[in-house]
């Protein structure tokens, strides 16, 4: 059992699956475990363990009896540690990610930091990092 692990609510549950189940399995191992491209759920984990989740947020808004979030895109950053991140950030690209900050090294940030920024198709911001 997972005792953590993050769920992203996302607004275009379609491309946002294409996306993470493209470049999760290159960037951190990834297998999916449940769901599948037409929602409205989907997760994977590395070696038994959750590493991210997803639902649709509408359906989540209406759940709880909420509006889904606006502007809400910053609030929550998704960090994935890779081997590369110059490769990383090519895979996440040609999977629909744009580019917020390119790879640059970071010593400032911690000792052989290099880290890209980007917005994943559905708006979510993530970090490639390696060190």
């Amino acid at each position: 059992m997972d005792a953590l692990h993050p769920r992203l609510l996302v607004t275009d549950f379609a491309a946002a699956y294409a996306f993470y189940a493209a470049v999760l399995p290159e960037l951190a191992g990834a297998e999916l475990a449940a769901g599948g491209p037409t929602g409205p759920y989907a997760s994977w984990d590395v070696n038994g363990e959750g590493l991210l989740s997803m639902f649709d947020a509408k359906l989540m808004a209406a759940a709880v009896g909420v509006d889904v979030p606006a502007g809400a895109q910053n609030a929550v950053m998704l960090v994935c540690r890779v081997a590369d991140v110059d490769a990383g950030t090519k895979a996440c690209l040609e999977h629909g990610a744009t580019v917020v900050a390119p790879p640059a090294d970071r010593p400032q940030w911690g000792p052989n930091l290099r880290t890209a920024h980007l917005r994943t198709p559905d708006g979510a911001l993530m970090e490639l990092q390696s060190y």
